[in-house]
């Protein structure tokens, strides 16, 4: 069903986050880009098949950097709509390889310069404002409308 954010109850169960299960390797095909900003050097793309979007309200995604050298980064990250948080789940080594990141806590999404593609994620696709959230085609849908008008 519709997830709300306003109308919850008081008193909220013990939240708890599922089990990390690490995706496949992003495909190619699969890269839906997104515009995170018009001076960016560096051009970023969502892995489509690898979003999801489970019942602790984590919004789960690959996410592929392409700096302008043509060097890529790849991370598999969560955001959590309810705090305003992101996680780094795992970085992506060589081809295909996960490696788990020194440090797993939740971090505040921060709209700046640096990190502007966890902002634009989360405000324009994941977590827009209103009390009802997307669904998971509903933010695929978004992303690739947005893709198309660049």
């Amino acid at each position: 069903g519709g997830r709300t954010s306003l109308f919850e109850e008081e008193v909220k169960p013990d939240w708890k986050e599922r089990e990390l299960v690490l995706p496949p390797w992003p495909d190619a095909a699969n890269l839906i880009p997104v515009d995170v900003s018009a001076a960016a050097t560096t051009l970023f793309f969502v892995d489509g098949k690898s979003l999801s979007l489970a019942d602790d309200g984590i919004v789960r995604y690959i996410l592929v950097a392409r700096a302008a050298g043509g060097a890529e980064n790849v991370s598999y990250e969560g955001i959590r709509c309810e705090t305003a948080e992101r996680k780094l789940y795992a970085i992506g080594r060589g081809k295909g390889e996960w490696v788990l990141p020194r440090s797993d806590a939740w971090q505040r999404i921060v709209d700046n310069a640096l990190n502007r593609q966890h902002a634009v994620l989360a405000k324009d696709y994941f977590c827009p404002p209103g009390s009802i959230l997307p669904t998971r085609d509903e933010i695929l849908q978004s992303l690739r409308a947005a893709a198309k008008l660049r």
